[in-house]
């Protein structure tokens, strides 16, 4: 198996620990961030982080080891936090606090690196997946994610 390239590394501890500019550092200006019902870019994915992040500051990543599915890496996540403050996801009507604890089931999700940046990622679309399981669980009429 090959290496995990050091730019994921940097993904992940970014997303631990919430610092959208790290983040958004690791990804390519070509990234597809691939839903069940529809592809966000760069310019969408990096404002739906900062909006979570700001209605979920207590939202926690945990993960098993890294893998490699084929050519594409690959994260077994277990994400939760809860929702004591607006949730503002970019193209949608705010969403007033709810204090519900969210918590989402094991999702993988896949990765590409290319160039040394992240350019693809491929959340398995399941039942109460991300981020739709988001807003279900917060009793929020969702549009298609």
């Amino acid at each position: 198996m090959p290496a995990i390239p050091p730019i994921f590394h940097e993904y992940v501890a970014g997303l631990k620990a919430h610092d959208v500019a790290r983040i958004a550092a690791t990804m390519g200006d070509d990234l597809q961030v691939i839903g069940a019902t529809r592809t966000l870019g760069k310019p969408e994915f990096v404002p739906f982080l900062t909006a979570l992040y700001s209605a979920f500051p207590d939202w926690n990543y945990d993960h098993d080891p890294i893998e490699w599915h084929g050519e594409l890496l690959a994260i077994k996540w277990r994400q939760s936090g809860t929702h004591t403050a607006t949730l503002a996801f970019p193209g949608m009507e705010p969403i007033a606090a709810t204090g519900r604890h969210v918590r989402i089931p094991d999702q993988y999700f896949r990765y590409r690196v290319t160039d040394g940046l992240l350019v693809l990622i491929h959340p398995d679309p399941i039942p109460g997946g991300a981020p739709r399981g988001i807003l279900e669980q917060i009793g929020a009429v969702a549009p298609p994610l």
